[in-house]
């Protein structure tokens, strides 16, 4: 399993996590290399129907499919919004079972500029900003691993070049 590379994607809704998930699986496709996308929202809003609570199912569903996956020779990349404290034991665990290859990546975006981004997506119906200022966490860091951060002012093909750099998946 040391050969597979987890990405972990993490930060507000609205920061362009998912595109870039999207992207980055799609680049390694194109290049004959398995990689899954691994979505907090479809297992928790989709699959589920879940609430984001402390103990909510979901994180133990999306621990055993990475690392079910990590083991079949797929490399991860994982996007949500995970906050610290519900998801941070997901994550050590995850960490235990595949120790090394891990890249973890936090969108440090302000709430002004997630709910701007969010105007633009075709779910922006679903949920608004009410909805996003409840959930809005500044700077909601893992204890458990050391993130690179990604700023704001981060264009999107220049962040998908450096989570890929960054991790390793350039060759």
């Amino acid at each position: 399993m040391n050969e597979t590379t987890l990405i972990v994607l993490r930060g507000p809704s609205g920061s362009g996590k998912s595109t870039i998930a999207k992207k980055i699986r799609d680049h390694e496709l194109t290049q004959g290399r398995k990689m899954a996308y691994v979505e907090q929202d479809y297992f928790r809003r989709t699959l589920l129907k879940e609430r984001d609570v402390l103990g909510g199912y979901n994180a133990e569903l999306i621990k055993t499919v990475t690392i079910l996956l990590l083991q079949e020779g797929y490399n991860v990349v994982l996007e949500g919004i995970f906050d610290r404290d519900r998801y941070g034991k997901m994550f050590q665990d995850i960490i235990v079972s595949h120790p090394s290859k891990n890249f973890f990546f936090y969108f440090d975006i302000s709430l002004g500029e997630t709910i701007k981004r969010h105007d633009t997506k075709p779910n922006k119906h679903e949920f608004g900003e009410q909805e996003m200022r409840t959930w809005y966490k500044a700077k909601n860091f893992l204890d458990c691993v050391r993130e690179e951060i990604i700023s704001e002012r981060s264009e999107l093909e220049e962040t998908v070049e450096y989570i890929r750099k960054a991790s390793k998946l350039e060759r």
